[in-house]
């Protein structure tokens, strides 16, 4: 028998508290009951969000939140300038260009970030760009982009917006949306918010919804105009919600709640500590120069393929971790330490990863890696 533990980034383990009110039976959505509920947890998104603006919820992927912040600010011929530093910042410029908008890519290497006087130089040079998108949490290489700088870059031009895709970021790392200056802040249901994929969310300031009312790009299901008025006029949905998810996450931000958003912060900061300081003790690199709290990219060692790395975790020990994308594939893994996580699943964690290194002949010290995790852990 072997007991399955999941430290990918995304879905991320749902609390039993979660998955049982998943499980009631099903309520009509169009009844005061659900309208209760929704509006509760719209309000309880605010502090996620850490926000007074609304928060909309979508039946969908983060992605779907993205294409809508796209389509509800933008016309075709628009300029965007996207900051680019993995697959997800690329699929910023990927919607802007399904949409006719003009991408300006800053293409940073995987692995760093964009410095804001980069970000500055560009809309200096093109006061036309009307909005800048980029990622909180770069889930691809585990990097932490400097978006509260970007934010006091943008917040002073009038005509450009600044939307941030905090999918993977949101209630791991932290994320002022107001205090920052983010216009759009979108994220997802399965990383930080601690339930299953099929919620996308964006909250949207005064300043996105007066670009919005200039946009010509077709939207029809991710409509903000209209999820908006729905929601601020009836507590609703103008389409049929995903009714389960919302009362699931409806006790996962009770949780949030309870625990206060500054101490999941800092539960996550120092979880994501320990990760790091575990595996460095290994003698392994971390791949990003500026890593995030929500997840650890790690180089996989010399003569070790990254991809064997995962699938011994996972086929031996049931850990479940994250491999490299694209270019990076078989050269790095990914383990989160993200959601519904505490202590013990990082000691698992260590404990497989170096049991998995013995297995694949990389010369370990077992409990090397664990005991400068546990020196970490320690301090809580």
């Amino acid at each position: 028998m072997k007991k399955i533990y999941l430290l990918t980034p995304g879905p991320t383990t749902v609390p039993d508290a979660a998955r049982a009110a998943e499980g009631q039976p099903i309520i009509h959505h169009r009844t005061t009951e659900f309208e209760d509920i929704f509006k509760r947890v719209s309000e309880d998104l605010k502090i996620v969000f850490k926000t007074q603006n609304p928060v909309l919820t979508l039946a969908a992927s983060g992605t779907g939140a993205m294409e809508g912040a796209v389509a509800n600010t933008l016309s075709a011929g628009d300029k965007a300038l996207v900051v680019q530093g993995g697959k997800f910042g690329a699929r910023w410029s990927e919607i802007c260009e399904a949409y006719g908008v003009e991408a300006v890519n800053i293409d940073v290497e995987w692995g760093d970030i964009a410095e804001p006087g980069v970000v500055k130089e560009h809309l200096d040079k093109d006061p036309d760009i009307k909005a800048v998108f980029t990622t909180l949490c770069e889930t691809s290489t585990g990097t932490l982009f400097p978006t509260k700088d970007y934010g006091e870059i943008i917040r002073e031009r009038p005509n450009t917006i600044f939307v941030v895709d905090a999918i993977s970021g949101l209630g791991a790392c932290d994320m002022e949306t107001d205090a920052w200056g983010v216009d759009i802040c979108v994220a997802g249901s399965q990383k930080g918010l601690m339930i299953p994929p099929g919620l996308a969310f964006a909250s949207v300031s005064e300043k996105a919804w007066k670009l919005a009312e200039t946009s010509t790009l077709h939207k029809y299901y991710f409509n903000f105009k209209k999820a908006r008025k729905s929601l601020e006029e009836k507590g609703q949905t103008p389409y049929t919600p995903a009714v389960s998810l919302i009362v699931g996450l409806g006790k996962a931000l009770e949780m949030i709640k309870a625990e206060g958003m500054d101490n999941v912060l800092k539960r996550h900061a120092l979880l994501a500590e320990a990760t790091r300081a575990g595996v460095k003790a290994l003698g392994l690199e971390l791949f990003s120069k500026s890593p995030a709290n929500a997840v650890t990219a790690v180089k996989a060692p010399e003569g070790v393929d990254g991809g064997e790395i995962k699938k011994t975790l996972d086929k031996k020990y049931g850990i479940k971790v994250a491999g490299g994308q694209a270019h990076l594939k078989g050269k790095i893994f990914r383990i989160a330490h993200l959601g519904f996580i505490a202590t013990f699943d990082v000691i698992t964690g260590m404990s497989a990863l170096e049991l998995t290194l013995k297995d694949l002949g990389y010369p370990v010290e077992l409990g090397k890696g664990l005991c400068a995790a546990e020196e970490v852990l320690s301090r809580a």
